[in-house]
């Protein structure tokens, strides 16, 4: 069943990418999507008891730098 479910979240998910793609400027939804990585480190942390590193937070600090100024 989690196998299932992931496969339409996945799914969905590049529905969504390349709609906003269509509808927006790729540097934007790229850095967007690029945030992920992000969420990955922190949601990792916070549920699966995961350590933060200076090494992991560094990454992730200069992840958010990079979409910010590829947004702005």
């Amino acid at each position: 069943m989690f196998i299932v479910l992931a496969a339409i979240a996945g799914a969905a998910s590049w529905l969504f990418y390349f709609e906003a793609l269509a509808k927006g400027p790729a540097t934007g939804v790229v850095a967007i999507d690029r945030l992920s990585i992000v969420f990955v480190v922190f949601l990792s942390a916070l549920i699966l008891g995961e350590a933060l590193t200076v090494k992991s937070i560094a990454g992730a600090a200069l992840i958010i730098g990079g979409a910010y100024l590829l947004v702005v």
